[in-house]
């Protein structure tokens, strides 16, 4: 959840920023690239049903999670997690699923479905009758949010879409043919500002490097709808310490996305992950400018793209990349020390590249801590690791009986065993894994 207590206000009006890249630390030519020791592991004792991406599976690919604490009944708190073109999929802290909302069909014949990316937490959502959770999703194929109340009272069904349809306009497109191309709400990141009660969410935009601040309103009906706040734009090239410009290899006309993005609920600061690129900092209003806090391995690496077979080519690597993550950086998530919560405390970070996670302290300057990886464990019946993550959300509060320290979900991009189709080939088939947060402490020393 993202309630963030003594923070600026935003000032709402309408404007477009861009923001500036600052590239800091010094250049790291001459790091050693050597064989790194082994970092430590720890296991997932839960894993959710398989998502398998085919027409059979009804074209579900597990992206981003959300963990929704129960304050009465902390044994029945629920993980929410998008599905893309499946929707949405509610499951208990048992891995089992609890309920499948489907994405919104197309609009007309030939336009682009629904396909849920990203989905955040709001707590105590104003509404005409009380406050309220929500969910709040980015929906890709649409380029639109979905709102979701919470009732933890109907528990076969705890999610309700109250999204106001006559107030969720298109966040970056100007028209459905625009939808089509796909340039549209990407990553997601929604919190609660303090002094004005005010509840917002930060979208990214699939294939650029622009983001977008809404406003989440209410209506007497009940509905949620939103409107644009202002926009930002992220640098997509860069300056390198021997003079040279440098941006990311990609495909013709697609600049390096943001996806991973998170709001820290104490300081204001929006955690902003470009794939290829690295980790920004900026405050979530979208007012300041915005700070390269950690650059992935591959950063200031030359590439030409080969359109025979859309790959890019990599050159020399000279040594201007961070030493954590490997690209994409992927799911960005705070993890609160209950007991502590506006101080100390890791910014978590999905290394997709080489299936691993690194953490980051919330002071200091968001020194690196350690980097980790969720393996398989071990004896009859145990999970299978985690590679190629995507999505991934924290909390150290308690959980009930089954997570007491708190918990980690994370998605797995290549789920197994496989699994084979009728085709013979194996099917793609993803999931989420659930990790104690007290067995991950104490095998991270976190």
């Amino acid at each position: 959840m993202s309630v963030i207590p003594g923070k600026r206000t935003p000032v709402i009006a309408a404007a477009a920023i861009v923001v500036l890249g600052v590239m800091t630390g010094p250049a790291q030519a001459g790091v050693d690239r050597g064989a790194a020791p082994p970092l430590p592991q720890v296991s997932a004792s839960v894993e959710t049903p398989s998502l398998f991406d085919d027409e059979a599976g009804g074209n579900a690919n597990a992206d981003d999670p959300a963990i929704w604490r129960n304050t009465q009944d902390p044994d029945r708190s629920l993980v929410i997690a998008t599905a893309k073109e499946g929707g949405l999929r509610v499951y208990d802290l048992d891995g089992r699923q609890v309920q499948s909302l489907p994405a919104p069909p197309p609009p007309r014949e030939g336009d682009k479905p629904g396909r849920f990316n990203n989905v955040d937490l709001i707590a105590g959502l104003r509404f005409p009758g009380g406050r309220h959770d929500v969910a709040v999703v980015s929906d890709r194929g649409s380029d639109r949010l979905r709102i979701y109340r919470i009732d933890p009272g109907r528990s076969g069904a705890p999610l309700v879409d109250v999204t106001d349809e006559a107030a969720a306009p298109l966040v970056f497109s100007t028209g459905q043919d625009e939808v089509n191309e796909q340039r549209t709400a990407y990553g997601l990141a929604a919190y609660t500002d303090p002094r004005s009660g005010r509840a917002f969410a930060v979208a990214s935009r699939r294939n650029t490097t622009a983001l977008a601040l809404a406003e989440l309103t209410s209506t007497a009906q009940g509905k949620v709808g939103y409107r644009t706040v202002r926009t930002a734009v992220l640098p997509s090239a860069f300056t390198l310490p021997d003079g040279t410009r440098w941006s990311p290899c990609g495909e013709p006309g697609e600049l390096p996305q943001v996806e991973g993005m998170v709001v820290d609920p104490d300081t204001g600061d929006l955690y902003a992950g470009q794939e290829d690129v690295g980790i920004w900092k900026l405050d979530a209003d979208l007012r300041s400018p915005a700070r390269l806090i950690e650059k992935v391995r591959s950063f200031g690496v030359p590439g030409t793209w080969d359109p025979q077979t859309e790959e890019c080519t990599a050159g020399a690597d000279r040594g201007f990349g961070g030493r954590h993550i490997s690209a994409d950086v992927e799911g960005l998530t705070i993890w609160r020390d209950p007991r502590h919560p506006a101080r100390g405390g890791y910014l978590l970070a999905s290394s997709q590249g080489d299936d691993t996670f690194a953490a980051f302290d919330r002071d200091r300057g968001n020194a690196f801590v350690r980097g980790f990886r969720i393996a398989a464990g071990t004896g009859p019946g145990a999970v299978d690791g985690a590679q190629e993550s995507d999505g991934a959300a924290v909390t150290g509060e308690p959980l009930g009986k089954r997570f007491p320290r708190g918990l980690l979900v994370v998605q797995d991009g290549h789920n197994t065993p496989a699994t084979p189709g009728s085709d013979g080939e194996d099917r793609t088939d993803t999931d989420f894994k659930f990790v104690d947060l007290g067995a991950l402490r104490r095998a991270v020393r976190l």
